[in-house]
C-alpha cells in the first residue's frame, strides 16, 4: 500500500512538472472553479449563444432513418458485425475488436459551443458536475470521429462509466482528489491526457482563438496500442435491442431536463426521422418561464444533434468530500445497483428500472417485472438526474425532470 501511494505521488509530481502541458490537478478559475457565482461565468452574450431555433424542428442530416435491423439483439451473443452498444450493424467490424473510446466534453461556458463530434458517439451521458453546470461523457465504439471536443476535466462518475464500458478515457485534468482516484484505479494505463509532444492523440486547435483541446478516436486507440496497453475487445454484453416498439408505452414526444438555472435542455420527437432532436439553454433562467432554447448542433457535421433513445436515469447524488460550498464542491453520483428510469423512443415513454449489478456491468434497462427492455437500434443519450428530482407530466406526451441536489 505504501509503495502504491509513493507511486501515485511520483506520478502526480511528474505530471505537474511538464510546463503545464500535462494532466491538471489544479482548480484554476479558467477550468474548474469559477471565482464568482456560476451565473457570472456562464452569462450569455450575443456571441456566446447559437442561432435560436423555432420550436418546430426541421429534419437534418443527422435525422436519417435507422437502417433496417433484425427483430432483436442482445443481451448477449451479438454477431461479430453488430455493435453491442447500439444494436446496429457496423461498416467496419474491425472497430468492434478494440475497446470503446470515451471523451469528456465541455458544455460551459456557452461561448465554447457547439460540441464537436458527439453525433458520432454510440452513447452519451449528460450529468451534473458542480456549480449548476453539466458536461458530457461520450462513448465511441462502432464509429470513429476525427475531431472530438472541446475536452475538459473529469468527474467522479466518469470512473464508474469507464468501469462499465471498459473504455479508454480521454480527458483534460480534474480536481486533485479525483485525479488521485483515476491514477490509482485498475484502468490507469487507459487514461489519455494532454502532454508534451503528445499530438496526436491530444491536440490543440484554435477556432476563433479558443485554443480547444480535441482528440481523434482512432488516434487514441493507436496511441494505447503503441503503449502496449491491452486494447482487445472487452465483454460489453448486457443491453437488448429491438426494432419493434414494445407494448405498454405512453405518449412521450417532448423531454425537458432542468439541472439548474444555467443548464437545461429539451428533446423534441421528430416523427419524420423517428428521432429526438436536442435543444439547449441559451441564457440563465431563474424559472421555467424564462427558459430560452436553441438547437444544439454538432460543430463538425453542422447538423442538429439527434438521438434514437433518450433515457432519464434517477440516481443518488451526494457531496463526495463532506462539503457543498466554496471551491471544494465535488459531486459523487451512484450508478450502482438499480434505480428508476424513463425511456423515450419513437414518440413513446416507458417507466422502467436501470440495472448495474456489478462494477463492470454495462448498464441495462428492465420492465418492472424484470423483463429486459429493448432499446431502439441506434444511439443513446442518458440524462442523469437526482434520485429525488421532481417529475412532471405537463401535458399529453410532455415530461419535465427538475434536478434536486442533496
Amino acid at each position: 500500500m505504501v509503495k502504491r501511494l509513493i507511486l501515485i505521488a511520483v506520478v502526480l509530481l511528474m505530471l505537474s512538472s511538464c510546463n503545464g502541458n500535462t494532466i491538471s490537478t489544479s482548480t484554476s478559475p479558467a477550468d474548474e472553479i469559477p471565482t464568482a457565482a456560476p451565473t457570472t461565468e456562464v452569462s450569455p452574450t450575443p456571441t456566446d449563444t447559437q442561432e435560436p431555433a423555432t420550436d418546430t424542428p426541421e429534419p437534418t442530416e443527422t435525422s436519417a432513418p435507422t437502417p433496417t435491423q433484425p427483430a432483436a439483439y442482445g443481451p448477449a451473443n451479438f454477431p461479430a458485425n453488430v455493435d453491442p452498444l447500439t444494436g446496429l450493424e457496423v461498416s467496419d467490424p474491425a472497430l468492434l475488436q478494440r475497446r470503446p473510446v470515451a471523451v469528456k466534453i465541455q458544455m460551459f461556458p456557452r461561448g465554447g459551443r457547439p460540441p464537436m463530434g458527439v453525433s458520432q458517439a454510440d452513447i452519451v451521458y449528460d450529468f451534473y458536475q458542480n456549480f449548476g453546470l453539466t458536461r458530457f461523457h461520450a462513448i465511441f465504439y462502432g464509429k470513429n470521429a476525427e475531431t472530438v471536443g472541446p475536452i475538459r476535466s473529469a468527474r467522479l462518475l466518469d470512473i464508474s462509466l469507464i468501469d462499465m464500458y471498459k473504455s479508454v478515457f480521454a480527458f483534460g485534468g480534474a480536481e486533485n482528489r479525483t485525479v488521485s482516484k483515476l491514477l490509482s484505479s485498475d484502468f490507469s494505463t487507459r487514461l489519455v491526457f494532454e502532454g508534451a509532444n503528445q499530438c496526436p492523440p491530444m491536440c490543440r486547435i484554435d477556432p476563433n482563438a479558443k485554443n480547444f483541446l480535441v482528440t481523434n478516436t482512432d488516434e487514441v486507440s493507436k496511441y494505447i496500442a503503441k503503449k502496449g496497453v491491452d486494447n482487445s475487445k472487452p465483454n460489453l454484453n448486457g443491453m437488448s435491442f429491438g426494432a419493434s416498439i414494445p407494448s405498454g408505452g405512453q405518449p412521450g414526444t417532448q423531454v425537458f431536463t432542468r439541472y439548474s438555472i444555467s443548464s437545461y435542455n429539451r428533446w423534441d420527437y421528430d416523427a419524420n426521422s423517428g428521432r429526438y432532436l436536442r435543444f439547449q439553454d441559451m441564457q440563465e433562467a431563474s424559472s421555467t418561464d424564462v427558459e430560452a432554447y436553441g438547437a444544439l448542433n454538432d460543430g463538425i457535421s453542422k447538423t442538429q444533434i439527434a438521438a434514437d433513445n433518450v433515457i432519464v436515469l434517477l440516481a443518488a447524488h451526494q457531496y463526495a468530500f463532506g462539503t457543498h460550498s466554496g471551491p471544494s464542491e465535488v459531486i459523487d453520483i451512484n450508478l450502482a445497483g438499480s434505480g428508476k428510469a424513463y425511456a423515450f423512443r419513437e414518440g413513446q415513454v416507458f417507466e422502467l428500472q436501470w440495472n448495474r449489478p456489478t462494477k463492470d456491468s454495462v448498464l441495462f434497462l428492465t420492465f418492472p417485472d424484470g423483463t429486459p427492455y429493448p432499446f431502439k437500434p441506434g444511439n443513446i443519450w442518458f440524462e442523469v438526474v437526482g434520485k429525488t428530482s421532481k417529475i412532471e407530466k405537463t401535458a399529453q406526451g410532455i415530461y419535465r425532470y427538475t434536478m434536486n441536489l442533496p
